[in-house]
């Protein structure tokens, strides 16, 4: 069985156990029987909501972790489940990082962007070089600051290096400092992103305050070499890919309008029904639901383990999606947050007005983000946001 049609019916079976387990899936799953028509249908769909063609290839077991910086990153913006904190400190919804590919020891650097779409729009980008302590011989060097140039390369071919290449971001930093120097270089890397023949690399130059070459003794960088892959230089793309929901939280007319639809002046209780019989004449789903529980948000665990994702995805492990279930009786009450539309629905349905009109839906009115971070094919880890995959609240509409 496909791990996309375990995901589904998770989310199928999950209303009365919200964890269940693989065999029950599968003996849940052959009973219902499973067409390749559906299958496919299914497994296209579930890319589709989470942006992908194909999910990435896990990668293999010794593949070193992943950045701090991504880390550290996820962690700001999202809670331990992976819902979003707060949808306003992420730029765009994408976050990609990239180590350099040259690998040499110099401070040049090339960094492979095939994996970014080009219908993502590219927010900003930075350059992310870890600044080593100078040699213990030239601690007592006359300069305090030194200027740190990154240019584009344009071409290689070109004699004279000057011509070859163009300047991106210049920063002035402490001779004497260690860690993490970023710089931003996003025009550079649109540029690479709009045509991927034009990405020659990247080139590092260090010079004093009045211009002329630096020792590179005195100021290093670490390597992807030379140096422990945690200071690895890194390439970060902040990017949107036109998928954000244009308000996190709130789903468009879950809100009460700003002009309330008029109601019976009378109290609901004192409505007269229409009698039938010796009986008062009630909705027939109102009848059949009576004894069900209102309308509430309950559990619903989708476990990237189970559906094998965890091979390609970081964290987290797995998210609650929750779910809604239950009645909505008439009279619809505040604490079932009914909208105007639901609580005349209700009232039609009650008094019997108009035939076929149901009694609302006990639905999700707010819906919150999940943030992944994962490995894609080319094994670098991307933090994404993915909006609505949370039920926040429900509500009767």
């Amino acid at each position: 069985m496909s791990p996309v049609a375990v995901f589904l019916l998770i989310s199928m079976v999950g209303l009365g156990n919200p964890r269940p387990s693989i065999n029950y899936l599968r003996s849940h799953f052959s009973v219902q029987g499973e067409s390749e028509e559906v299958r496919s249908a299914a497994i296209k769909r579930l890319l589709e909501v989470f942006g992908m063609e194909d999910p990435p290839a896990s990668p293999p077991r010794s593949y070193k972790q992943p950045p701090q910086y991504m880390l550290d990153l996820y962690n700001t913006v999202a809670d331990v489940d992976g819902v979003t904190k707060d949808p306003t400190v992420l730029e765009g919804n994408t976050v990609r990082s990239f180590f350099d590919k040259l690998r040499s020891g110099q401070i040049e650097f090339l960094f492979n962007l095939s994996t970014v779409a080009r219908s993502e729009k590219l927010l900003t980008a930075e350059l992310h070089l870890f600044k080593l302590r100078p040699q213990a011989s030239l601690t007592f060097n006359r300069h305090h600051f030194c200027q740190v140039n990154v240019y584009q390369v344009l071409d290689t071919t070109k004699m004279n290096i000057s011509l070859s290449k163009k300047l991106v971001s210049s920063r002035l930093i402490p001779i004497h400092s260690n860690g993490w120097e970023v710089f931003t270089i996003t025009q550079a890397i649109r540029t690479w992103t709009l045509d991927q023949h034009s990405n020659l690399g990247l080139l590092v130059t260090v010079r004093t305050l009045s211009g002329s070459q630096m020792d590179l003794r005195t100021v290093r960088f670490a390597s992807g070499q030379n140096h422990h892959h945690t200071k690895q230089p890194m390439l970060v793309l902040f990017t949107d890919d036109g998928r954000r929901a244009p308000l996190e939280g709130v789903i468009k007319g879950s809100e009460d309008s700003s002009f309330p639809v008029p109601v019976p002046s009378l109290p609901l209780s004192s409505l007269t029904l229409p009698v039938v019989g010796h009986r008062r004449a009630r909705s027939l789903d109102y009848e059949e639901d009576r004894e069900k529980l209102p309308c509430q948000r309950l559990p619903l665990y989708v476990d990237f383990e189970e559906i094998g994702w965890s091979g390609w995805i970081v964290s987290p492990r797995g998210y609650n999606a929750y779910h809604c279930k239950g009645s909505c009786p008439f009279p619809l009450g505040q604490n079932m947050r009914p909208t105007n539309h639901a609580t005349v629905q209700s009232i039609i349905n009650a008094l019997k007005l108009t035939k076929g009109i149901e009694t609302p839906c006990c639905v999700p009115d707010k819906l919150f983000s999940i943030n992944l971070l994962y490995f894609d094919d080319d094994e670098n880890v991307v933090l994404k946001q993915y909006d609505d995959m949370v039920a926040g609240s429900c509500g009767c509409h």
